[in-house]
């Protein structure tokens, strides 16, 4: 017994290490036996699946990369997105691992995916502005058809994603997500049309922004989810999916299904009955921080739906809905000896459609305490153009108190604000509604001091009344009798009563001395900066009909604005406006520029004149600024003038350096014109340069009329000859612009024009070999790109070049003439006294029959030749003595390579360049 026992011991032993052997061997010798056909057959997979391009830089096949599991691997893997963004990456990743189905492999020499790993990558998905995706890459079958044993399927056991970063940016829908740190633990059947996806996901950092605001920044995810997929329509539905943000508890279900041309979506977040404190904690950082020093109390619910279809080409968009329910909420923050106490909240916001004009607001409750002072109010409304709106709002609030006791730290803010104000009904600017209100504002021993400036704005006084019985523009009542304040010592005084806004009945009075760029430190705002001294006295007494009417008498407008040192930077153009000297004087509907000095860059600028119908501008959204100025000017750079877009900062660092006057972009523009303004112009500039060019003493009318500018009998120097324009310039947007104008030179020289002068190169290619004296009367219309300069297939014009003793010398097209038809006397002619009339169209100048005398022969020339230097010219060379007798000559190629063909007539066309969108 005892030896039958050791026996069985021995072969057991034997059989498990044959066994052990046998596998180890099996771990190593496969991966040589398999590596080709598996690779073959995983790029077969992709390229009968995949819709995009695949890309990797080698494979290899191991039991070890993600042991105990056979996996094939594919390094520095890449795949390309779906139209329209076949060009850039959808995936990429260090390395894609495919576990392998053993036994399919051994038994039946199939590839059965049943794995999958990616490490350190990304996913970048994009959806443009009409809805077309990168991620539809994967190619489902449109029809059940049988299966293929010997093909590779996917039966995903492990889905595991490490270290990875997710981008999702929709700009149709103005969404942009985030993810860094992006660990994924997952699995699901995919070779089944649908099937469950199990998932495990934890995100160090996620940013989540909508419509350009961030809603979450650096958040941590905690995620367990059930996924019901459907491969074939592309479908998604949520089943059980609980999530983490921070502390806070949220639970997320509901369907997404991608359609061809958009989604179709049904959403549900949704955290009930959780903490206020855990809610802090989901918001941005700059709350944590201050959650660190503040006890905070209370429940919550939360609730955002997104529901329905999006297609942008049929304009169809999902209802946004989300809503806010706080109770027993109270705020203490350190040792502050008042805490905000009984705060009640109950929020309800829904965009229809995802449309502003259908922005529905329900502030059912907003009610809090501090000490014995509260703050009570109700607001509902709907709509952005039409307001339905009731309004009830009261408080007796120590701001002082207020402040120190929710903590915020960055404003010194004081004062006794007591409000009661209540409104219900429309406003419609069109229709001259506003809602019946009657409401009063009343601030005092007001004090301000924000963490952009030391010093703070004092005794601030704010008395408003505003009042409407009937819901009419006509009945709507506006008092601030007064505000005031004190700043760096210098008292500042507004008075203003308002009624009847059918036809404004005004009475204001402003008195004070600022320095601008004091005050502006209090309130900094992004991308703007204005410096100097502002200094006004001003009465303004009167009706707006009395001056709509030409009733100026019935006006009592007064008063001055000097202006000193003005320093205004705006981010949209790439130089500061320096004002040195402003005097602005009011007088009934007027306001006099009586002195104005200006520089803006390397220009220049001396002003004089009036603005006109400025109270009805003032009051009148539509109406229109009319004025006569004249300007005298030393030198103009009109190239500073071009629009420039603002671009995002790259970087925290980038951010702390960049200031108003160097954060603009690099992208150029046109230049802007504003529609209100109806305003003619008197130029004297005796130096103007745009794009190389140096105008010498423009003068001139111009007229600003509605956003379009007409130029009249303006005339200036340039390249020695004097030139007389006329015509109008018409911004579309900021990158692109009409213009129409007719212009004369005289006598001025060819070969200053073709090296000087862009266009005159594009218009008169041939003059590059020419010299002596040309005369031009030219109209041209068309469009400027983003650098002011032509969009030559949109030029359309007509004239006529004059040549009055031009010699061209060494011309090809003149040389190779004369070789082909051993004529030397017309290698380098000298012309006088020809007439050259042609027009534009379409890229393609086409030229009249012209005839020139060139020595003993007589030219008869013809054709046409493009921007690009395409030559399409039939010439007829008149032999001597009167050219009776002459050899037909067509002239192709281009203007460098002239292709000359002697006894030929028939030539070809050159094909047009049309523009976009023709």
């Amino acid at each position: 017994m005892k030896v039958s026992l050791k026996k069985i011991g021995v072969k057991v032993l034997k059989i498990t290490g044959v066994t052990i052997v046998s596998i180890l061997l099996l771990m190593f010798l496969l991966p040589m036996i398999f590596p080709g056909k598996i690779a073959e057959q995983v790029k077969a997979f992709a390229n009968k699946k995949l819709d995009g391009e695949l890309s990797f830089t080698e494979s290899n096949l191991s039991f070890f990369k993600h042991f105990p599991s056979l996996t094939v691997t594919l390094n520095d893997f890449a795949l390309k997105g779906s139209a329209p963004y076949r060009n850039d990456t959808l995936v990429a990743a260090k390395d894609v691992s495919f576990g392998i189905n053993l036994k399919n492999l051994i038994f039946d020499g199939n590839i059965n995916i049943d794995e999958i790993y990616v490490s350190k990558g990304l996913i970048n998905v994009k959806v443009n502005e009409i809805g077309q995706a990168n991620y539809n890459v994967y190619i489902s079958d449109k029809e059940e058809t049988p299966k293929d044993t010997t093909g590779a399927s996917i039966r995903l056991e492990r889905i595991d994603i490490r270290n990875v970063a997710l981008k999702y940016q929709d700009i149709s829908a103005k969404v942009n997500l985030e993810a860094r740190g992006f660990n994924y633990l997952g699995k699901g059947n995919l070779d089944q049309s649908i099937f469950d996806l199990y998932t495990e996901a934890k995100i160090e950092s996620l940013d989540f922004a909508f419509d350009g605001e961030k809603y979450l920044e650096n958040k941590k995810i905690d995620a367990d989810l059930i996924t019901k997929i459907n491969t074939n329509s592309l479908s998604f539905v949520f089943q059980q999916n609980d999530l983490r943000i921070n502390k806070l508890p949220v639970s997320f279900i509901g369907k997404m299904n991608f359609l061809k041309d958009g989604y179709d979506i049904d959403i549900k977040i949704e955290s009930k009955d959780s903490k206020l404190n855990d809610l802090f904690t989901a918001l941005p950082p700059k709350y944590v921080t201050w959650l660190e020093k503040t006890k905070v109390k209370g429940q919550t619910d939360l609730l955002l739906t997104f529901k329905g279809n999006y297609n942008a080409s049929l304009n169809r968009k999902p209802d946004l809905a989300f809503g806010m329910n706080i109770r027993e909420g109270n705020i203490s923050y350190k040792d502050a000896p008042f805490e905000t106490s009984n705060i009640s909240l109950k929020f309800y916001t829904k965009l229809p459609s995802l449309e502003t004009e259908e922005l529905e607001v329900k502030l059912d409750t907003l009610h809090f305490n501090v000490g014995n002072d509260y703050l009570s109010a109700k607001i509902n409304s709907k709509g952005l153009k039409n307001i339905d709106l009731t309004a009830n709002i009261k408080s007796k609030l120590d701001l002082g108190k207020a402040m120190g006791a929710m903590g915020i730290s960055n404003l010194e803010l004081k004062g006794v604000l007591l409000a009661d104000i209540n409104s219900k009904g429309q406003y419609n600017a069109e229709k001259r509604l506003f809602p019946v209100t009657d409401g009063t504002i009343n601030l005092q021993n007001g004090f301000l001091k924000t963490e952009y400036y030391p010093n703070p704005i004092t005794d601030i006084k704010f008395v408003a009344a505003v009042k409407n019985t009937t819901g009419q523009y006509k009945d709507l009542k506006i008092n601030v009798t007064p505000a005031s304040f004190v700043f760096e010592q210098n008292p500042i005084y507004v008075k203003a009563i308002l009624s009847d806004f059918d036809d404004v009945n005004y009475d204001v009075e402003a008195k004070g001395s600022l320095d601008i760029a004091k005050i502006y430190k209090v309130f900094r705002q992004e991308g703007i900066d204005i410096r100097g001294y502002a200094k006004a006295d001003l009465s303004l007494k009167g009706k707006q009909s009395y001056a709509t009417t030409g009733q100026y008498s019935k006006l009592n407008n007064k008063g001055s604005l000097l202006l000193r040192d003005i320093k205004a930077t705006w981010e949209f153009f790439p130089k500061p406006f320096f004002i040195q000297e402003g005097l602005f004087t009011f007088h009934q509907d007027k306001l006099n520029f009586d002195k104005f000095s200006a520089n803006y860059g390397k220009s220049d600028f001396a002003m004089k004149g009036r603005l006109e119908n400025a109270i009805n501008f003032f009051f009148e959204k539509n109406a229109i600024l009319k004025g006569h100025f004249e300007v005298n000017s030393g030198y103009i750079a009109a190239d500073e003038f071009m629009a420039q877009e603002p671009v995002a900062e790259k970087g925290k660092e980038a951010e702390k350096k960049s200031t108003p006057e160097t954060k603009t972009a690099e992208a150029t523009g046109v230049i802007l014109l504003p529609e209100n303004l109806r305003v003619s112009l008197l130029a004297n500039v005796k130096k103007l340069e745009y794009d190389g060019l140096v105008l010498d003493n423009v003068t001139g009318s111009t007229s600003l009329d509605r956003g379009k500018l007409l130029f009249q009998k303006i005339g200036f120097g340039i390249i020695g000859c004097r030139v007389g324009i006329n015509g109008f310039y018409d911004d579309i947007n900021a990158k692109k612009a009409n213009f129409d104008i007719h212009f004369v030179a005289k006598n001025f020289n060819v070969k200053k024009a073709y090296n000087e002068i862009e266009m005159f190169r594009k218009l008169a290619s041939s003059a590059e070999k020419a010299e002596g004296i040309i005369s031009l009367d030219y109209s041209v219309k068309g469009q400027l790109n983003e650098e002011m300069k032509p969009v030559y297939p949109t030029l359309v014009g007509k004239g006529v070049v004059s040549l009055s003793k031009v010699k061209v010398n060494g011309l090809k097209l003149f040389n190779q003439l004369s070789s082909k038809t051993d004529f030397e006397s017309i290698d380098n002619p000298d012309l006088s006294q020809v007439d050259i009339k042609s027009t534009i169209k379409n890229n393609i100048i086409k030229i009249e029959q012209t005839k020139m005398k060139v020595a003993l022969f007589r030219l008869r020339l013809q054709g046409e030749t493009s921007f690009d230097g395409k030559l399409n010219l039939r010439i007829r060379v008149g032999l001597p003595p009167f050219g009776l007798i002459g050899i037909p000559v067509v002239v192709a190629g281009t203007q460098d390579n002239p292709k000359i063909k002697v006894f030929s007539k028939t030539g070809e066309a050159i094909e047009e360049t049309k523009p976009e969108g023709q």
